[in-house]
């Protein structure tokens, strides 16, 4: 099976209530980017790559739709029935870049298993089971906002909420995470997020003054060496998010026990190739960690999905999902959704997703 189209579009996702604060960007829409190959035999993937911004990440969506046009010619007339081998090709013909192979390798896959009828998760290794957990991530709000919120999704049967901070005086994000506690209690696990915002004095600060409180501290600060020269000092287990930037570090990282576990992203780790190896170190490690992606619509959310149920269930983390947070579905039959916070694994055979042809307008490229 060859590659004869690969087509790649971009298309807009607007953010509800009028946009999401993070640390280090404000999200109000984004551009994705969406990747559409058709094998010589006429079946048909999906892929979707969706970065945050260049605030966020080195990564930006004039970046991947560049990367995807150097990398398109290179893969016509290839055989794309072995991932890993189409992983190959893409690495030797652009370095880097990983959050653009990504779709390419979320599209491999879907095509893949529609072309031999089982799902993405089978060729992943074989799904668990068929519901997994998601979890909330909340804006950077004030206090008072925040504990509602947490309140609202303990309420809704969330297992996990995962509390935003940072990008202002600590002493704020301390009331935020003590009322979010007084408020929930241990009804729900908690993950203190600082998207690198937090110098190493303040996620000290941080951890001492909350000592009391049971959570995960998540990429408190901007580099792996202050995340690591500051851990033996802290009160709560650290994860690294956006410091995993690749699967060396991964396990640079997992073998010298320098993390506690990982908020990992299916596009920085370059697809779902790459990221079931990083699932298989981590249990190998007996390390916990999400299986997420930054943002992004009904595909990458369906990757996400397919990945998650092959996890062993005490090492996962959670799911989270754009899909609260943005209008519509691209799935006419209604797309991947959270549900009593948990998410069914999709039906059918490759992502188990099928968006409509006429939604995609915007292209950017064909190659065949």
């Amino acid at each position: 099976m060859k590659l004869r189209t690969l087509t790649v579009f971009r298309h807009m996702l607007p953010v509800k209530g009028g946009g999401y604060r993070m640390a280090n960007a404000f999200v109000e829409r984004l551009e994705t980017t969406i990747v559409r190959l058709e094998s010589d035999c006429g079946v048909i993937g999906w892929g979707e790559t969706c970065p945050v911004g260049p605030t966020y990440a080195p990564s930006h969506a004039a970046g991947a739709q560049a990367a995807l046009q150097a990398l398109a010619p290179g893969l016509m007339g290839t055989f794309i029935d072995q991932p890993v081998l189409v992983q190959r090709r893409m690495d030797s013909l652009l370095n880097g870049h990983n959050y653009a192979k990504a779709a390419i390798d979320i599209a491999v896959h879907d095509l893949l298993g529609k072309k031999t009828g089982r799902s993405v998760a089978d060729l992943l290794g074989g799904a668990i089971r068929d519901r997994i957990p998601s979890y909330y991530a909340s804006a950077v709000g004030s206090p008072d906002e925040i504990a509602e919120i947490a309140e609202e999704n303990a309420r809704e049967g969330y297992p996990r909420m995962q509390v935003k901070i940072s990008g202002r005086p600590v002493e704020i994000d301390i009331e935020v995470v003590t009322k979010v506690w007084e408020r929930i209690g241990g009804s729900m696990q908690l993950a203190i997020d600082g998207n690198r915002g937090l110098t190493t004095r303040d996620a000290l600060l941080l951890s001492h003054s909350c000592r009391h409180i049971p959570f995960v501290l998540e990429q408190p600060c901007d580099s792996l060496e202050d995340v690591i020269a500051i851990r033996s000092r802290l009160h709560h287990p650290v994860y690294i998010d956006e410091s995993a930037t690749d699967l060396a570090t991964v396990i640079r990282v997992a073998g010298q026990g320098l993390v506690d576990g990982f908020g990992m992203k299916i596009t920085r780790m370059g697809g779902l190739t790459q990221m079931a190896r990083f699932r298989d170190i981590c249990e190998a490690r007996h390390l916990p960690h999400t299986v997420d992606d930054a943002w992004g619509g009904d595909i990458i959310a369906a990757a996400c999905v397919q990945l998650g149920a092959t996890v062993i269930p005490r090492l996962f983390e959670g799911t989270w999902l754009a899909q609260p947070y943005i209008e519509g579905h691209y799935d006419t039959g209604g797309g991947i959704a959270i549900h009593d916070g948990h998410i069914d694994l999709p039906k059918g055979p490759g992502l188990g997703v099928n968006p409509s042809p006429d939604l995609f307008t915007d292209e950017v490229c064909k190659f065949s």
